[in-house]
């Protein structure tokens, strides 16, 4: 009986990690999964002696490489077994991580094990840093930007809320999503400028912040020992807490008259039913009497009269639209 020899174990082919981070999170502040990986890795490789980890992983003991390895060097490095990891830095990375594929594909190389590991994930809200970023290096080499001041920018603000207005009532998910970014760049395109204002700079930390304490005081429901069961019990909360806040003599101030007419209108209305004060509409002769006739009512039903008009002037648009197709 022939005996045959047991075939010889394959030499193991060992494992790239290619360790990310976060930009928008400060260096050093890595995942327990990321620390682990770097303490057990036989080789640590960064081709940018400027990345921003390197201070602290060198304080953790941690030693890192300068290497620009292409494909073919980083499967050597791991022969044996061993464990390399790459810190991507940005133009190469799309280079290695092609040359990688290109190899894994080839099928006559021993591939090591590639993981992606996440270092550091952006938290919620992390693109704005960029904005802030974006936008003060605009403000500050773009010529036509940085001649803006925050009167100049009015009829911007005023378009991109009613765009913003329109793509909501049509439906349009892409446009609502454009607009929304386009009342956002208003909102810090503002902050941006005042934060050059030579006697009461801020800046859009500061309109975060003021924002971020008004939700609390305005939820005590939320944020305190409250109780609201209804929509009805929010706004009360809200109204009281804006009463103190505000300190005004009339329900009416703080209403902006520069409004379009029926929303003018129907928030008048609305702050003279909520304070409870019994006043009747003025009567008049002309369409502006009976304009503010149907705002007040339209407002007691529940109903924004700028929304239903502008719902039954879309169906006149419409209407006049096939008038034409059809006299075509």
């Amino acid at each position: 009986m022939t005996e045959h020899a047991s075939p010889e174990p394959a030499e193991p082919t060992g494992r790239i990690v290619l360790l990310t981070t976060s930009h928008r999170v400060a260096p050093g502040l890595l995942s327990w999964s990321a620390w682990q990986t770097l303490h057990a890795a036989d080789r640590v490789l960064c081709a940018d002696p400027g990345h921003p980890q390197l201070p602290y992983l060198r304080e953790a003991g941690v030693e890192v490489t300068h290497a620009v390895p292409d494909a073919h060097e980083l499967v050597e490095a791991c022969a044996g077994g061993a464990t390399v990891v790459v810190l991507p830095s940005g133009e190469g990375d799309q280079r290695l991580t092609d040359g990688l594929a290109r190899l894994a594909g080839s099928g006559r190389v021993a591939m090591p094990d590639l993981e992606l590991l996440p270092g550091s994930y952006d938290l919620p809200g992390a693109r704005l840093l960029d904005l802030v970023q974006v936008m003060d290096r605009v403000r500050r080499e773009c010529p036509w930007t940085s001649a803006q001041t925050h009167e100049a920018l009015v009829k911007y603000a005023m378009e991109e809320a009613y765009e913003l207005v329109e793509a909501i009532e049509a439906g349009d998910r892409e446009e609502l999503r454009e607009e929304l970014g386009d009342v956002l760049l208003q909102v810090f395109f503002h902050a941006r400028i005042a934060q050059e204002h030579a006697d009461e700079p801020f800046s859009i930390d500061d309109v975060a912040g003021d924002l971020v304490d008004k939700l609390i005081r305005r939820h005590p429901h939320v944020f305190g020992d409250a109780r609201a069961e209804t929509p009805e019990d929010v706004k009360a909360h809200w109204q009281a807490t804006k009463a103190v806040e505000k300190r005004r003599a009339s329900v009416t101030d703080g209403v902006p008259v520069a409004q379009p007419g029926l929303a003018l209108a129907a928030k008048l209305a609305g702050r003279a039913r909520t304070g409870g004060i019994a006043v009747e509409l003025p009567r008049g002769e002309g369409v502006g009497y009976e304009l503010l006739e149907l705002a007040a009512r339209a407002e007691a039903q529940g109903v924004d009269p700028e929304t239903a008009l502008r719902a039954a002037a879309r169906v006149y648009r419409d209407a006049i639209r096939a008038a034409e197709g059809a006299d075509a």
